[in-house]
């Protein structure tokens, strides 16, 4: 079976991807805007061919592909990068291959189309209104009523995601939207905030995870001095859990959606209710299926592949950690120059972290605005609970990593 892989090396995770659809049998041909020297060596390894284009440019991409058809069958498209999933299914509905199609995937990339899709389907959503003016987002304003959240309709993450609690608040942001055509004007959910990620084959679920955010990432992305940390959890079947999976199934049947990877994020309220946050069509990013990894002692990337090309999974991946992430931002600006902490936390958890990836001394500050691992990160691991929530407590609070 010979699939194309759209951005097979970047972000950083689709190498680890492009290289599992190799691993299961699958000829990869890659086509992305990397120079052919810039792929990472995990994905290069992995392509019988490669194809240097501009990806923003459809007629090109499209042009390519079908003078390498005269050569080679096009048998599958997979693309698990945000920004170009509509660039796959118009290249799969071009060449007449299976997958999803234009119309499955844009509700995945329109935040208004997705929940006018799962409002169908009698979901819970936040209340929302689209707006693409300044006087539109003002009258979303008044009808949904504060707090609310205003958000790009096809963003992706928390990326130019505002809490605002007063109208003054909204004209304060408003002029750093400007760049954005069309916004979601929403109710802003007071609740915990997890997420319900599946791998999934002819419409069946072959793998399922929770993760909980700690705290939720629209204070992560407020506040500079929060560590952010997140629980990928062990036992699905507390009842706390229980509605987010219920209407993660909702969702993908809502959508149609058949077979790959999807991350969605829900809100559960102090009254147990389960609300809708919004999905994608592709894995969660920020490293989470390495926690996966680490939850499972498995292969999710392989998982994937499994999934999309055979249709199964070899062997169940089960989850028998919790396994926890803390992303640790520095103090200060310029370059790293010192961390304080790490022994003491090492000494007294180090048979449970399974990752350490800080910058070292030297290395320039990362934008902790634009980058979410920020300065690097922590992950721990624990059969039970409570140990993990506080190990990456106390990793969040007691290793300081310094700049200037």
């Amino acid at each position: 079976m010979n699939i194309v892989m759209i951005s097979p090396g970047y972000p950083m995770e689709m190498a680890y991807f492009t290289r599992a659809l190799a691993a299961v049998g699958a000829t990869v041909i890659g086509v992305g805007d990397q120079p052919p020297s810039a792929v990472p060596d995990a994905a290069r390894e992995a392509l019988a061919h490669y194809e240097h284009v501009t990806l923003s440019d459809e007629d090109a991409v499209l042009g390519a592909l079908h003078g390498l058809a005269q050569h080679v069958s096009i048998d599958q498209v997979e693309c698990l990068w945000e920004p170009y999933m509509i660039l796959a299914a118009r290249i799969r509905e071009s060449f007449g291959v299976p997958g999803m199609t234009l119309e499955q995937t844009v509700p995945f990339r329109d935040k208004e189309r997705m929940k006018q899709a799962i409002d169908a389907a009698g979901i819970r959503t936040p209340w929302h209104v689209s707006a693409t003016t300044v006087a539109g987002v003002w009258e979303a304003a008044e009808r949904v009523g504060y707090p609310l959240i205003v958000k790009p309709i096809a963003g992706a993450g928390s990326a130019d995601t505002y809490r605002l609690d007063s109208a003054q608040e909204l004209a304060e942001v408003l002029p750093l939207l400007r760049h954005v055509p069309e916004v979601s004007v929403e109710e802003f959910i007071d609740g915990e905030e997890f997420t319900y990620d599946t791998i999934c084959a002819g419409g069946s679920i072959l793998f399922e995870n929770v993760m909980w955010y700690r705290p939720r990432p629209l204070q992560m992305k407020m506040h500079e001095w929060i560590s952010p940390a997140s629980i990928v959890l062990r036992d699905l079947t507390v009842p706390d859990l229980q509605g987010g999976r219920q209407m993660g199934t909702e969702v993908l049947a809502a959508l149609g959606f058949r077979s790959g990877f999807t991350h969605m994020e829900w809100y559960r309220k102090s009254d147990g209710e389960a609300v809708f946050g919004e999905i994608g069509g592709r894995p969660p990013g920020a490293r989470v299926v390495d926690l996966m990894n680490y939850a499972t002692d498995g292969d999710v990337f392989l998982a994937w592949a499994e999934a999309v090309v055979h249709g199964r999974l070899s062997q169940p991946l089960d989850r028998r950690y919790n396994a926890g992430c803390v992303f640790k931002r520095a103090k200060g600006v310029g370059r790293i120059t010192h961390m304080e902490g790490m022994d003491k936390l090492l000494a007294e958890y180090g048979e449970h972290v399974v990752l350490v990836d800080l910058l070292p001394v030297g290395a320039p500050r990362r934008d902790w605005r634009a980058v979410l691992i920020s300065d690097g990160m922590i992950i721990v691991r624990h059969p039970e609970l409570q140990p993990v929530i506080e190990m990456t407590e106390r990793f969040a609070a007691d290793l300081n990593i310094y700049a200037s």
